[in-house]
């Protein structure tokens, strides 16, 4: 009897199937862009005016494939609360770009805005369908942090990290010293996610029992309390490259996130997950030596940003000073977006820093320039005026309300993540590798805060993230 082996499928068969999945769940292509975000992409010039990565091509693939589901009548159409939310972003920066100081160089600067919270959020929202879609964008936000995790702690113990005190051992992950708050952000998120999505698999008791979806009656219990097991885990261990990044600003996120979130879904948890993280900060200082290393005098500085604030902090008062005079002489619209770089010198302080340090192996030793605010809230009022800094508010209130109002299951992660990125955007702005992130977020988040239609016994349905 003579066997036949089968050939191989083809590479063009192959891409027919791989679309097919693709197209009937397109949050793989969300969760593809924050994998993607992983990718080196080398040390570029942070004052390049365009930096398109590997993760932004898959975020506008997503984009083209819900704009094609939507022509076809493939995918629903946002609500109305939604793409009033998202419309008056495109208003007031379209407004800003045409009354700019420099309408072509703020052409790319409204394209980028767009993008980054209006087109991609909303082709997120459109890609959750069901909770397996959640978890899915979820679960690439854990595996992204635990690949810089592990990069970024193996850069601290073995010394190959960026400068920090004249020493090596700054965990920057696959990013590099010119992005030097990437690896904090990435690990934040995944540090988040993880805990969000271990807190929504614990077996609550009495009236606290939510209605069980179908995954989680298919894996069961067993099943849950491993999995659960293992996202706590997971963020123990973001816990350290979270540290030894150095990020005094994802420190405060991510401790003003996860208070929020544990709040959100018990305050007993709260305070015993309070009890654990000390005892935990206790062994990473004592018993991984983190003390030694800068750890704490990094977290003591904190106090100290009012009465004896240190360079960088220093910078950064003065930057929102001078966002403030640019705000002064474009009340209205903004002077533009990319605008703030433009008018900078005229209106800084001379005490102002010509650019912040940066080290690596990889590039040496370089002054990078100060060329936004560093503050999301001043870079808006600075560039867009009133009219921008009202849009922006009502986006980011209308999405943070609607999540406090109906997040349950993972969608306590997107209130997390929301949490973190609103917090974060009071000393950090867009830019860099991981703006696409902020991106998915949004979206995850105007999943979470949609009204879920009532059942006629007067309970809420339990669809997506939300119930």
């Amino acid at each position: 009897m003579a066997l036949t082996l089968a050939a191989p499928p083809r590479p063009a068969a192959l891409l027919r199937r791989a679309g097919g999945v693709v197209h009937r769940r397109p949050s793989l292509l969300a969760a593809a862009t924050v994998l993607l975000v992983c990718v080196p992409t080398g040390e570029k010039d942070v004052a390049a005016a365009v930096h398109v990565t590997a993760a932004d091509l898959a975020s506008l693939a997503l984009v083209a494939l819900t704009a094609v589901n939507l022509l076809r009548g493939r995918t629903p159409a946002i609500g109305r609360a939604d793409a009033v939310r998202f419309g008056v972003i495109v208003l007031a920066a379209a407004v800003a770009t045409v009354g700019s100081i420099d309408p072509a160089t703020s052409l790319t600067g409204f394209v980028r805005l767009t993008q980054v919270f209006v087109l991609v959020p909303a082709a997120v929202l459109c890609a959750l369908r069901d909770r397996t879609d959640q978890r899915l964008v979820l679960g690439s936000f854990v595996l992204a942090a635990l690949i810089q995790g592990v990069v970024g702690a193996h850069q601290f113990l073995t010394g190959t990290g960026a400068s920090y005190t004249g020493r090596p051992i700054r965990a920057v992950g696959t990013f590099g010293a010119l992005d030097i708050m990437a690896m904090s952000t990435v690990v934040s998120y995944g540090l988040l996610a993880a805990l969000a999505l271990g807190v929504s698999l614990r077996e609550p008791t009495g009236q606290e029992r939510p209605e069980a979806s179908e995954d989680d009656t298919e894996r069961g219990p067993d099943g849950n309390a491993r999995v659960r097991r293992a996202l706590f885990a997971a963020a123990a261990f973001l816990a350290f490259p979270l540290a030894v990044s150095f990020s005094r600003g994802s420190w405060i996120a991510t401790a003003a996130a996860a208070t929020v979130l544990l709040l959100r879904a018990d305050a007993r948890l709260a305070v015993r997950c309070a009890v654990l993280g000390t005892a935990a900060a206790v062994v990473l200082v004592g018993g991984f030596g983190l003390g030694g290393s800068g750890v704490t005098a990094r977290l003591s500085s904190i106090g100290s940003v009012s009465e004896a604030p240190d360079q960088s902090v220093s910078d950064r008062y003065d930057l929102w000073a001078t966002a403030g005079r640019i705000w002064q002489d474009h009340p209205v619209s903004g002077a533009g977006p990319k605008a703030f770089q433009q008018l900078r010198d005229s209106h800084a302080p001379l005490r102002l820093s010509s650019g912040s340090d940066a080290a690596d192996a990889t590039i040496g030793f370089q002054r990078e320039p100060l060329l936004s605010p560093h503050n999301m809230y001043f870079l808006v009022l600075s560039e867009q005026g009133l009219l921008g800094i009202a849009a922006y508010g009502l986006l980011f209130l209308g999405l943070l309300l609607g999540c406090l109002r109906t997040a349950r299951g993972p969608g306590l992660a997107a209130l997390a993540l929301l949490t973190w990125v609103l917090v974060d955007f009071l000393y950090a702005d867009i830019g860099g590798a991981t703006t696409v992130l902020t991106s998915i977020i949004l979206g995850l988040a105007a999943h979470t805060a949609r009204p879920h239609p009532a059942r006629p016994g007067g309970e809420r349905a339990t669809i997506g993230a939300g119930a």
